[in-house]
């Protein structure tokens, strides 16, 4: 079960629970693969709605990547997400959210 105080964020992934953190280093591989100017200017984009579905891919393959999870992004693109891409895109604004905000 993930745990909002570590940051992290649950997401089932053909039929398995994952959990998903943003750390320092799934940051930094973030901002090179989006290639933004900013990790703030990513929450921007989120917090307005702009984001595309790249930006929720690179999140959760970044986030599983920092929680400890094996699967490749280019399998993470192939696999079923409960939720659909609805559920998706919740789980990456939420490792956005969690990596900077303290849960209340």
């Amino acid at each position: 079960m993930a745990n909002p105080w570590r940051g992290e964020v649950g997401i089932v992934i053909n039929g398995e629970e994952h959990r998903a953190k943003l750390t320092l280093g799934a940051l930094a591989e973030l901002e090179e693969t989006l290639q933004e100017r900013s990790l703030m200017a990513l929450v921007e984009r989120f917090e307005n709605n702009r984001f595309s579905s790249r930006d929720v891919l690179a999140l959760l393959s970044a986030g599983l990547k920092g929680g400890g999870c094996t699967l490749t992004a280019d399998a993470l693109a192939q696999a079923d997400i409960a939720g659909g891409p609805i559920a998706a895109a919740r789980a990456a604004a939420e490792l956005l959210a969690r990596a900077f905000v303290v849960p209340e």
